[in-house]
């Protein structure tokens, strides 16, 4: 695959991958390397890693423990310390190895350790791939509430090794795929039908997908880099979605869910309030909630828990003058931002999910 060049930050894809990061290293004035995993990437996908990387730099390795429950300024604290112990001067290069709380937390750390350090993201899950590493947006929750704390930063380059999804965990591959869902949603109807036939599909044509993933988001967030406008639209199934994602991770008596698993919820009820206010065809909202049903299930999501999930909407990162922000779909691959939704409507939402 032919490497993305964007504004900011290249992305490069498979074996030229190293290639390119050897020659980065190579000709950068870099005077050591860190190396950001957790607990998962640390022993999956490490040494696979290192073995493709020609330097005699330093590299020193920092790991965190995994989950979005850790992706909070505690963690940013520890690793912030680690690098002032192990001597990291502003000419240090941080990598980030991981899936999507990697890539936001180490962004993050590197983008604010000595007014910020060069990165390079390696996206390890499907969903770091096609959404978490692409953009420049890095973060932390606080106090369990997603993504309050961050900045908007590209690292250097984004290498995207579709070989580290061979030993991602089912649901974390799933989770990815609620992004792309997503990005064919709000862009490319045909992306969005690629998908009804995953089961059959070829690692061949799964790879393809994930470029043009890459591609609709990349086009979205060049032309609304700070999301004033357009690039608001890659919110579509995130404002419930991820309510529902804090509530769940928060709610001792719930198992929490993956990000993609809550955006999936978000874009079915999502559509259900298009149908209701923006005149979405009720046939592709049928469509919609089928179609991700079938990858994902359904999960239980009982009467007592819609109120408090709704609550925590007054806190989304999106909200403006008080209000609650959606985004919802006139068609496919017609969104459409800043709208603002009744509470009677959000309840029918989730009783159309529990349908």
């Amino acid at each position: 695959m032919i490497s993305i060049k964007t504004n900011n930050c290249d992305i490069h894809f498979n074996k030229s991958c190293y290639t390119h990061l050897n020659k980065y290293l190579h000709n950068n004035n870099i005077s050591k390397i860190f190396l950001l995993v957790d607990d998962h990437t640390h022993n999956a996908c490490l040494p696979y890693f290192l073995g493709h990387v020609e330097t005699n730099l330093p590299i020193e390795i920092i790991e965190i423990e995994s989950g979005e429950e850790h992706k909070n300024i505690e963690t940013c604290l520890g690793v912030w310390k680690a690098l002032t112990e192990l001597n990291a001067d502003r000419k240090s290069l941080m990598i980030n190895l991981g899936g999507g709380v990697i890539t936001d937390i180490g962004g993050f750390i590197a983008s604010t350790y000595k007014r910020g350090l060069a990165y390079i993201n390696v996206p390890t899950s499907l969903l770091a791939m096609v959404d978490a590493s692409i953009g420049g947006k890095t973060g932390v929750d606080l106090g369990g509430l997603k993504n309050l704390i961050g900045v908007i930063n590209s690292g250097d380059m984004v290498l995207i090794d579709t070989a580290f999804l061979s030993s991602l965990p089912e649901n974390q591959m799933r989770s990815g795929i609620a992004e792309m869902l997503k990005h064919g949603l709000i862009q490319d109807e045909k992306h969005w039908n690629a998908f009804k036939t995953l089961e059959s599909m070829t690692q061949e044509k799964f790879d393809t997908l994930i470029y043009e993933s890459i591609l609709i988001k990349k086009a979205v967030v060049e032309e609304d880099p700070n999301e004033l406008g357009l690039r608001k639209i890659l919110n579509f199934g995130h404002t419930l979605g991820h309510a529902i994602e804090t509530y769940f991770l928060n709610n001792t008596e719930k198992e929490a869910l993956l990000h993609g698993e809550a955006i999936a919820i978000g874009m079915i009820m999502e559509s259900y309030i298009a149908s209701k206010q923006e005149g979405l065809p009720k046939t592709t909202v049928l469509d919609i909630k089928e179609t991700i049903l079938k990858i994902f299930g359904r999960v239980n999501i009982g009467n007592n828990d819609i109120t408090p999930i709704i609550d925590l909407l007054k806190y989304d990162k999106k909200n403006e003058h008080g209000n609650i922000n959606f985004v919802l779909l006139e068609n496919i691959s017609q969104p459409k931002i800043d709208c603002q939704v009744e509470t009677s409507l959000l309840h029918e939402a989730f009783q159309f999910y529990n349908s």
